[in-house]
């Protein structure tokens, strides 16, 4: 049994930072690509970063310069640091794994940011 759990999301002022977690655990011998999607109410889900087995990452142009994310290979986690906050940036924070089998989601997180 695999699970994906976020963690970190919370309530911040904009202009703040928060740092969310997804941590994998069960049978997972090898992750391909990790990635953080967001959804907003009454949106699409969002690509927000990606980042595959090399580091090698990619970012949604609405966060670049102010989102990071990364990767720890022996702990099977995946970080957003997310900096310079803005209210848009409202939303459920959801992780996605890949596998060479299948793709695993997580439940989500809910960032607020505040105006």
């Amino acid at each position: 049994q695999v699970q994906v759990v976020e963690s970190g999301g919370g309530l911040v002022q904009a202009g703040g930072s928060l740092r969310l977690s997804c941590a994998t655990s069960g049978s997972i011998f090898s992750i391909n690509v990790m990635r953080w999607y967001r959804q907003a109410p009454g949106s699409q889900r969002e690509l927000v970063a990606a980042i595959n087995s090399g580091g090698s990452t990619n970012y949604a142009d609405s966060v670049k310069g102010r989102f990071t994310i990364s990767r720890d290979n022996a702990k099977n986690t995946v970080y957003l640091q997310m900096s310079s906050l803005k209210p848009e940036d409202t939303a459920v924070y959801v992780c996605n794994v890949d596998t060479p089998r299948r793709s695993y989601w997580g439940q989500g997180t809910q960032v607020t940011v505040s105006s």
